[in-house]
């Protein structure tokens, strides 16, 4: 746990370690998230789109299960007509 004052300008300081840990850079945007007397700061990306870009990669791809499973279908109705 850590601790911080606030300065006459209410900032504060977020310890080297905190900053670290969450990846929070100069020029980090941080929301500030007031929740029943106490305050929650979290690191906002800085493109959120780019953030999640790729998250979903590696895995098969649906679309080609599909036709696959089309093309398998259409066949064993072939056999059966």
């Amino acid at each position: 746990m850590y601790t911080a004052k606030t300065s006459i300008k209410g900032q504060i300081v977020i310890p080297k370690p905190l900053r670290d840990q969450l990846g929070i850079k100069p020029g980090t945007t941080v929301e500030l998230i007031p929740e029943q007397g106490h305050l929650q700061l979290r690191a906002l990306p800085d493109d959120p789109i780019t953030a999640i870009r790729g998250s979903l990669k590696g895995g098969p791809s649906l679309a080609k299960q599909l036709m696959s499973e089309h093309r398998e279908d259409v066949r064993r109705a072939r056999r059966r007509a």
